[in-house]
């Protein structure tokens, strides 16, 4: 129990900006249950924002509701997350030879590519939480949401080998194994199969994790850090457009 408790401050301090005041040890066993808990991270996170949804529902109009909470969505994770997305464009727009896209990654500053793929990013879920909201959707969507997004990024961990055999990716993998992974799924998935169109989203990242990890091995050779949180971010924009999808179309 004591690795488990670790675990889960370990994750919330990886996925998170939400305060841990304590040092959690670094160890297979944390790491493996840190892995276990990235979807219940997701659904805390997610509870938090729908939470304020919630509150601020009767008194922002559909627009400045879902600015709101997306900027809430952004604060809780830091950021972290959008880094990945924006050093994964400059690589992939760079058109070079596989080392230099890897050195572009590592690279601290951000390129034309990576300005121009966040932007568009934040735009598309601001769009479509925006929509969403418009639908009548239910703000508490998003715990489901942001749950799914993080287990597809221990999906690609335990399924996709790293790329390099070093980094923060490759660390984490020296834990895992697919046991992992299917303790990671559950309560996920069991949320999924109780809420309107959750086995539509947990197929639909699914698809999305699979295609994106074969793209990245062939463009990569596998997967690092900021190819996972990348992931994670891509993951909720495919989880998006399928919700509004859901909404718009079955539900009409």
């Amino acid at each position: 129990m004591r690795n488990a408790a670790f675990g889960m401050l370990l994750a919330i301090q990886f996925l998170s900006r939400l305060p841990v005041p304590l040092a959690c040890p670094w160890t297979p066993a944390t790491r493996r249950w840190a892995a276990r808990a990235y979807p219940l991270v997701g659904a805390l996170l997610g509870g938090l924002v729908a939470g304020a949804g919630t509150v601020l529902e009767p008194l922002l109009p559909a627009p400045l509701l879902a600015l709101a909470l997306l900027s809430l969505w952004v604060a809780l994770t830091g950021g972290l997350h959008l880094d990945g997305v924006m050093d994964l464009a400059d690589a992939l727009g760079s058109n070079a030879p596989l080392e230099k896209r890897v050195a572009i990654m590592k690279d601290p500053q951000v390129g034309s590519f990576g300005i121009l793929a966040l932007v568009f990013l934040l735009a598309w879920k601001l769009a479509l939480l925006w929509a969403l909201l418009d639908a009548g959707a239910s703000p508490w969507g998003l715990v489901l949401l942001l749950a799914l997004g993080r287990l597809g990024g221990v999906g690609l961990l335990v399924t996709v080998p790293a790329a390099r055999p070093e980094g923060m990716a490759h660390a984490w993998q020296q834990s895992l194994t697919r046991d992992d992974l299917a303790l990671s799924a559950l309560p996920a998935l069991a949320f999924a199969l109780c809420w309107p169109g959750g086995a539509w989203l947990a197929a639909g990242l699914s698809v999305f994790i699979i295609g994106y990890g074969l793209a990245m091995r062939r463009a990569f050779g596998g997967i690092n850090g900021d190819i996972v949180g990348a992931a994670i971010e891509g993951g909720e924009l495919w989880l998006l457009l399928i919700a509004w999808s859901w909404w718009s179309f079955v539900t009409a």
